[in-house]
């Protein structure tokens, strides 16, 4: 056992806080998810402010600290990519040099005929479209005909969304299963999504039986070593999908980030060693992609107020990481994730003197560090920040 009993590491997804320097090349020139938020709604966020969070940027509602109680700093991604499952896994000491397949136009015609013979049916659909105003579109027709409905975004996803009176979400599932097994090799995209939805033409509601098939991660990860070396892994919202379910002992399949918080929370009064790994999503699906700001700032209310409670149970022998996967700006005409740096805020009760940790040259860095802590085999990747919180000396 290393220098802390317990890692709860917990994903703000998508709350970046600034453009990569390659932004540009990703079309995301100007994208600052923290700051434009924090520009608009003057939203106040005391406690991750207390732990330094305006002490990584200038940011206008949540003013730099003398002392924080944490430890902070930003980390850029080097995996080529901006989506979750990438910075998920350069999070856990996997890079991509290469980036997953995005389809602007469609899936090509003979991905969808065998998709269509492996399922029976027919679908619609099959291009680029906001999942919510897909099923405003074709709603009515999937009703109609039956036949669900496929679609991407920018990100490297195959989506099919049906209603849950039509297709069960157990057989909308049975659909994901056989995209995944389709889209393999040059199309082996990221992540295949089930989207069902309830209600009737005009108010069609997405529910929280979302579902994510993702690829298995191509190297082992912090999870998988942890698993190995026997340690407890606590898997809390989507983790376990993002994941291909590999390298989790335990796992709680939140829909929200009230429920998340929670299985956080009875989490940690329930491992005594290990790690808590927690995904929020709300934030990117609920509010990011919808260019929702105020939804958005209204999501950093909620963590924050509750973080406070997160602290509570934080004991004297734990981290707790916060930090995040991408960017999604909502104050941008795009609807899409953006290429930004992510906020890194590091805690322990151990050591309330908190100073900066930089600019950290990859998401890995937090791969290294709990290596490092369980006594694992170190990344290729990444620099641990163990040391540099005062580990040595608890």
């Amino acid at each position: 056992m290393g220098y802390f009993n317990r890692i709860i590491l917990i994903v703000l997804d998508s709350v970046g806080i600034g453009e990569l320097p390659d932004a540009a090349l990703y079309g995301d020139e100007g994208s600052d998810t923290l700051g434009h938020v924090s520009e608009l709604t003057g939203v106040k966020l005391p406690n991750m402010g207390r732990l330094g969070l305006g002490n990584i940027k200038s940011l206008a509602s949540v003013p730099p600290v003398g002392h924080p109680m944490g430890f902070y700093g930003k980390m850029a991604e080097r995996s080529m990519g901006k989506d979750t499952t990438t910075g998920h896994w350069e999070i856990s000491g996997v890079w991509l040099e290469k980036p997953f397949p995005t389809y602007p136009d469609g899936f090509p015609q003979e991905i969808i005929e065998a998709f269509e013979k492996r399922i029976g049916t027919k679908v619609i659909g099959n291009k680029t479209a906001s999942g919510t105003e897909i099923i405003k579109e074709l709603g009515q027709e999937h009703i109609t005909t039956g036949y669900p409905i496929v679609y991407t975004s920018a990100d490297s996803v195959f989506q099919i969304a049906a209603h849950e009176d039509l297709i069960p979400p157990d057989r909308l599932y049975e659909m994901c299963h056989i995209a995944r097994e389709i889209m393999t090799g040059e199309h082996a995209v990221a992540r295949i999504i089930a989207r069902p939805f309830v209600g009737t033409p005009g108010n069609f509601i997405r529910t929280e039986r979302r579902r994510d098939f993702s690829l298995a991660p191509p190297e082992d990860t912090m999870l998988d070593r942890m698993i190995a070396k026997d340690f407890e892994v606590c898997g809390v919202g989507k983790i376990e999908d993002i994941f291909a379910h590999r390298g989790i002992s335990l796992s709680n399949h939140t829909g929200n980030n009230r429920d998340g918080i929670k299985a956080t929370i009875d989490c940690m009064d329930n491992l005594n060693s290990g790690m808590i790994f927690t995904n929020l999503a709300d934030f990117d699906t609920q509010y990011g992609h919808r260019n929702n700001v105020a939804g958005y700032a209204k999501a950093l209310k909620e963590f924050d107020d509750a973080l406070s409670d997160i602290m509570v149970h934080v004991q004297k022998r734990d981290l707790l990481i916060i930090t995040a996967d991408h960017g999604c700006d909502p104050a941008t005409e795009s609807t899409d994730h953006s290429r930004e740096y992510v906020p890194l805020l590091v805690y322990t009760p151990s050591n309330e003197n908190g100073v900066s940790l930089g600019i950290r040259n990859t998401f890995s860095d937090i791969a290294q560090t709990v290596a490092e802590n369980f006594g694992l085999e170190p990344f290729e990747h990444g620099i641990s920040f163990l040391e540099e919180i005062g580990g040595d000396r608890l």
